[in-house]
């Protein structure tokens, strides 16, 4: 693959740090403070063009490639996971299923105000017993007439107090993944409740929720793709998803490195500085190597996409590798600041907790291990 970025990809990664210095990163530690960003940052997010990349302009989007838009995902993981987190879901999970399974007159509803950010997607596939087997999930869709009934629950939505539009994944069918079907929710539907979960380790500034529906009453029209697709439909966007937390915590890694060079340049221990003792350039060199290949297999996974091949496996690779590099990053560059890496003036404590729940969400490091494993042997660990 060809590792040159364009003039435009540089130019749009150069805009996406100047902004996000400017508007995230003076207020995250606020925001994480108070267990909530300030919502008046998503229509700026939108403006700049965070939440319309890969969308076309006639859906109100800016367009651009995916490696543009790893490259995004990497600036707002080095600035603040939280607000990364509200564009990849909105856009990325939920607006980019739409563009691919949406019907016209689903695109031109939901996409515009996605892409602008005076609206927002959620993506409603986990449940409270349902997570890593989400083909066995039990939120169910009836139909009745010319409407589909759906009644269940889901946990840890991000955006879910905020979102305009679910994309709920419910039973429409038989058991297993064949059964599932999506849909979307407008979530000021009778029967539709969202509620904020509170006392997250970390991503604390997004909104995360758990769903319930009592006899939410949607439309025909409100079925994306066809019946029974539903379960390629949310594993479509997880595969693309992976490649977009692969590259938010290459930005940790990056965040990490940075903060750690800078203090450790500045601060001084028995008349040098602490970045001179070998031990601490020890930690800095790991970061630095995990960053270029963290960076280097998402590139890749993300370049896999634009061509239009296969990138699953390349993407559970990437989210596998660059989840525990973020992980360990962080750990190295709180060690490095010693107690100051505690307390939340530096920024080197919320990396860390932000990056944990990076080896959890949108498959497990586990779950990324069975995919890569069964590619390897042709032996599938699931059956």
């Amino acid at each position: 693959m060809d590792l040159s970025l364009n003039e435009d990809q540089r130019s749009f990664r150069a805009l996406a740090r100047d902004f996000l210095d400017k508007e995230v990163v003076p207020y995250r530690a606020e925001w994480d403070r108070v267990e909530s960003v300030d919502t008046a940052i998503i229509p700026k997010l939108g403006d700049i063009g965070f939440l319309g990349l890969t969308i076309p302009e006639e859906y109100g989007g800016i367009g651009g490639d995916y490696v543009t838009y790893v490259l995004a995902m990497e600036e707002l993981g080095r600035a603040d996971s939280a607000i990364r987190g509200i564009v990849s879901v909105s856009m990325g999970l939920c607006g980019k299923s739409v563009l691919q399974f949406g019907t016209e007159e689903q695109k031109q509803r939901w996409l515009p105000g996605i892409a602008s950010g005076r609206e927002l997607g959620c993506f409603g596939l986990t449940e409270p017993d349902h997570g890593s087997d989400a083909g066995n999930l039990k939120t169910r869709a009836v139909r009745e007439g010319d409407d589909w009934v759906i009644n269940g629950s889901k946990i840890f939505i991000t955006n879910g107090t905020w979102a305009d539009v679910a994309l709920v994944f419910a039973r429409t069918g038989g058991p297993g993944a064949k059964g599932v079907s999506a849909f979307l929710v407008p979530t000021d539907t009778p029967g539709f409740e969202a509620t904020e979960v509170k006392g997250k380790l970390g991503l604390r500034g997004q909104a995360t929720a758990a769903l319930s529906f009592d006899d939410v009453r949607v439309p025909a029209d409100a079925l994306l793709g066809e019946e029974g697709q539903g379960f390629r439909i949310a594993m479509t966007a997880l595969d693309k998803g992976r490649v977009g937390i692969a590259a938010s915590c290459v930005g940790i890694v990056q965040g990490c490195l940075e903060a750690t060079v800078e203090y450790t340049t500045a601060r001084e221990q028995f008349g040098k500085p602490i970045a001179s003792y070998q031990m601490v350039q020890d930690m800095i060199a790991e970061m630095s190597v995990d960053a270029d290949a963290a960076r280097l297999l998402t590139w890749r996974a993300a370049d896999l996409i634009e061509r239009g091949e296969r990138f699953s496996v390349e993407a559970s690779k990437a989210k596998l590798f660059a989840s525990e590099a973020a992980v360990k990053a962080a750990n190295l560059a709180i060690q490095a600041f010693g107690g100051y890496g505690y307390v939340d003036e530096y920024p080197v404590q919320k990396y860390m907790r932000d990056a944990r729940v990076m080896t959890l969400y949108e498959g497990t490091s586990q779950i990324q291990k069975l995919i890569i494993g069964r590619a390897e042997t042709g032996i599938s660990a699931f059956s």
